[in-house]
């Protein structure tokens, strides 16, 4: 029995990025294609088969101890990033700022994405949704470093706007333009946290 359901729900890629070091923080660099393998996005600094935990997991694990990587993409969409500016006030939140690998335009509430959905492209490209991705302080230092006084007003602004994080399920190669079709799995409330 299929589990995963094709919805009518459709996303245009209106941006790529990628971030060749984390000395640098989070920033992406624009670039017009990607080349998808089973460890993310090639030349990205957050692609591999696994990373070291973070803080985001310090209720499941030490700091530093190694884990599946789950989180090799930064998904956001153009319309969380106007809600963002929106909410900060600033005229626009560019993708690269955000450690964006890939905006969307057209997912409606995006950040709201099931875990285990699929963004599934039309030449076989899959990705598969980890969760939301919960907004932090290092990019609400980028924002002050471009808008100074709304670095500290980031994380409200842009809590449940912030996109989801990703892996690779099927690799590939994916460009600007091309579309994602949203495959979700059933939806229900897990009764004893009900």
């Amino acid at each position: 029995m299929a589990v995963l359901n094709p919805t009518e729900l459709t996303g245009q890629v209106i941006y790529l990025g990628i971030n060749p070091s984390r000395e640098g923080g989070h920033v992406t660099q624009a670039v017009d294609r990607v080349v998808l393998t089973f460890e993310g996005i090639e030349g990205e600094a957050h692609s591999g088969l696994t990373r070291r935990s973070c803080a985001r997991v310090t209720r499941q694990y030490d700091k530093g101890t190694e884990i599946r990587n789950t989180r090799q993409i930064s998904i956001l969409s153009r319309e969380d990033l106007a809600h963002t500016a929106n909410s900060l006030g600033i005229p626009e939140l560019k993708p690269e700022w955000v450690g964006a690998s890939i905006v969307f335009e057209g997912l409606p509430d995006l950040t709201l994405l099931p875990p285990s959905s699929r963004l599934i492209f039309d030449g076989g490209v899959s990705l598969t949704v980890d969760m939301e991705n919960a907004p932090c302080t290092i990019i609400s230092r980028e924002i002050e470093r471009h808008h100074p006084g709304k670095g500290k007003d980031y994380r409200a602004a842009a809590l449940h706007f912030r996109g989801v994080t990703a892996w690779v399920e099927r690799p590939g190669e994916i460009g600007l333009g091309e579309v994602a079709r949203l495959h979700v799995p059933p939806q229900r409330l897990y009764p004893p946290l009900a």
